[in-house]
């Protein structure tokens, strides 16, 4: 009797369960919709209106929200004259690092660059279609994803009021 109740403390009740991380569901798709040269309307039949953050005559800046069951979080898109040229995404810090890096390089292809500095990495990619990629990640205990940035490598003429949201959040300008 003893041996028995022995038994059943020692072996896990969970030794078959699987453990799916976070953003095992999540696709490079539901980013891919902010991608510069999206037509504002396009967006917004998917993720409503979005929160205006910052608005003048040709550039807009508005923040939407990809939402699932596991994960939330804001998108930053930066509007000329109703197109996408940049968008600036704060990522869960509970994805898993290896499987959003490894999302990216499956869909864009190998990184141009890659440079890590004291645990955090950035890796760059660029397209035919003249879009710069750049995502960043860190490792402490665990890696995790911090940010995902697309952008116009060159933004359109008569553009000038739009600044990069990069730029403007090394500069505490949003």
């Amino acid at each position: 009797f003893s041996s028995l109740i022995i038994f059943f403390f020692i072996v896990p009740k969970n030794a078959n369960s699987k453990i799916d991380p976070p953003n095992y569901n999540f696709s490079f798709e539901e980013l891919a919709i902010f991608k510069p040269g999206t037509i504002l309307s396009d967006i917004q039949k998917k993720y409503g209106e979005g929160e205006i953050m910052d608005k003048n005559v040709t550039v807009e800046l508005r923040k939407f929200y990809v939402t699932h069951l596991r994960y939330k979080f804001p998108v930053i898109v930066q509007f000329f004259e109703g197109k996408v040229v940049d968008s600036y995404t704060r990522l869960p810090s509970y994805f898993l690092h290896n499987v959003f890096h490894q999302t990216l390089i499956d869909k864009l292809g190998p990184q141009k660059s890659y440079l890590n500095k004291d645990g955090t990495s950035k890796y760059q990619w660029k397209d035919t279609q003249g879009i710069s990629y750049l995502y960043e990640g860190a490792c402490t205990i665990t890696c995790f994803p911090i940010f995902f940035y697309m952008q116009l490598e060159t933004f359109p003429k008569g553009s000038e009021m739009a600044k990069p949201i990069i730029n403007r959040l090394q500069n505490s300008k949003l």
